[in-house]
């Protein structure tokens, strides 16, 4: 038998499932707003700033209720200084993309993520691949090639809207992806929301100093879409951590998919706008191959607990 780790939890997969599928709802929510805040006028560096300072007092309150900021104790500072910078990084190329893009071509070409993941896991932490692995990743790009139609954003120049949108879009992926071999190292020491508290806490610092120069003055309205940002994110980060203290990451990572149909929704309910014919081809590919590698993922964790308790 195995010894239990810092960080078990009972575990409850029904449970884990619905709070991911709750946050990818929020995160499609989320999404409509930062598209909404930007029509406004508002800057996107005042847009992170909210996301994150109306997570942090949350964080502190649940740690408040669950044995005090010890909780949030690390040796690792430089580490999570890292992270933090990355995350920010990868939040603004995501919120970017969402701005250019309509939300359901900017949610598919962010589904590539574990595509990436993929690739990055045995470029920098030398995890094998496989042909299995390695032939889900090819179709997983042929359908972000569909996706991202090259020979139409190459015509243009990268000029326009949707030609910078799909390669900030895409930038987003490919940052998001480094995000999760750098949480993957983390999570050996570090709770998950220790993660999430030190990711908001140091990203505050340069928000801060920065939002001085581009902050105006909001209407009651306004403030009202940057608090709804603010609370969506909180719930986003506590349904995402919460889901994987419930369940294995095998067993929630395919309801993600869920936020492409949110993001169809919203984006016809809001905006008016319906996914392009190059979506509907490439979003099947893309979410095949991502399926694929949470199976096999799955598969091989419980081949490697075999031979830990053989």
């Amino acid at each position: 038998m195995t010894a239990a780790r810092p960080f078990d939890v009972p575990q409850h997969y029904l449970g884990g499932i619905a709070l991911r599928l709750l946050a990818m709802l929020s995160l499609s929510l989320m999404f409509v707003l930062v598209k909404l805040i930007d029509a406004a006028g508002i800057h996107i560096v005042e847009s992170l700033f909210w996301r994150q300072a109306i997570v942090l007092p949350m964080l502190v309150a649940w740690a408040m209720t669950h044995g005090g900021l010890s909780l949030y104790r690390t040796n690792r500072l430089g580490t999570h200084a890292r992270r933090a910078m990355m995350g920010l990084t990868g939040m603004a190329l995501n919120f970017g993309g969402m701005i250019f893009l309509p939300m359901a071509e900017a949610t598919t070409i962010n589904l590539s993520v574990p595509i990436f993941a993929v690739i990055f896991a045995a470029i920098f932490l030398g995890e094998r691949t496989g042909w299995q692995r390695g032939s889900a990743v090819i179709v997983g790009f042929l359908g972000v090639l569909v996706v991202l139609n090259p020979t139409t954003v190459v015509s243009s120049g990268f000029a326009g809207e949707h030609g910078m949108g799909t390669l900030i879009a895409l930038a987003g992926a490919i940052m998001t992806a480094l995000i999760t071999i750098q949480v993957r190292d983390l999570a050996r020491t570090e709770s998950p929301m220790a993660i999430v508290f030190w990711f908001s806490l140091i990203s505050l610092v340069p928000l801060g100093l920065a939002l001085p120069f581009v902050m105006t003055a909001h209407s009651p309205a306004e403030w009202a879409l940057l608090a709804g940002l603010g609370v969506l994110g909180a719930v986003v980060q506590m349904a995402l951590t919460g889901a994987l203290r419930l369940a294995p990451v095998a067993v929630v990572m395919p309801m993600d998919y869920s936020s492409l149909l949110w993001s169809i929704a919203c984006g016809w309910y809001f905006f008016g706008t319906l996914p392009a014919d190059t979506t509907w081809v490439g979003a099947p590919l893309i979410i095949a191959s991502g399926l694929f590698i949470a199976w096999r993922e799955h598969r091989l964790h419980i081949e490697r607990q075999k031979d830990i308790t053989a």
